[in-house]
């Protein structure tokens, strides 16, 4: 058991035997009136985010997640197939159970999947990955006086908006929270 004082992001608790994980808190200490913490928190089995309150220093069951560490292989008819690092043992996650992280999964990648009660809920990515641009169109000399954009469709079939002087084959990294450009790798 944790109280809703410990909430930071990241945190997961159980509520009705679903994981939840804040998102972002707010501790407000109203003039006349208890003490109380709004939080919006994420649903990890289905992806919804809805904002709860509680009062400061209710309890609230520690929601224990589960994070192994795999290595994701290969995709086959839709199915996305990760190995455990450890046990070398095999799992096959669809689409929907990984969400966006579809977009930024390179073959060899290591990744966290994280489990709860035994069921794959979903996947951490690292925060910024390396990808290669496949296809763009070429940038126009003297078009960078305005900054503008253009879209670049990288190795994994994801399209990103990038600066002008991005070309073919260049490595980018790109934010896996965002789905933006970051720079060049």
């Amino acid at each position: 058991m944790i109280t809703s004082n410990d909430f930071r992001p990241g945190v997961t608790i159980e509520i009705d035997g679903q994981v939840w994980q804040v998102v972002e808190f707010q501790h407000v200490k109203p003039g006349k009136g208890a003490a109380f913490v709004r939080a919006k928190i994420k649903n990890l089995e289905t992806g919804a985010v809805v904002e709860r309150t509680w009062n400061a220093g209710e309890k609230v069951q520690d929601g224990h997640v589960d994070r192994r560490q795999m290595q994701y292989l290969y995709e086959n008819e839709g199915m996305y197939c990760f190995m455990d690092n450890e046990t070398y043992e095999q799992i096959e996650l669809n689409k929907e159970n990984l969400g966006d992280a579809v977009h930024f999964l390179k073959e060899e990648m290591n990744v966290s999947v994280m489990m709860f009660k035994g069921k794959v809920i979903g996947i951490d990515l690292p925060a910024a990955v390396e990808l290669k641009v496949v296809e763009t169109d070429p940038g126009v000399r003297g078009d960078t006086a305005t900054g503008g954009s253009k879209p670049a469709k990288l190795e994994t079939g994801y399209v990103v908006k990038v600066p002008l002087f991005i070309n073919e084959g260049e490595v980018l990294q790109i934010d896996t929270r965002t789905g933006q450009y970051i720079g060049r790798a």
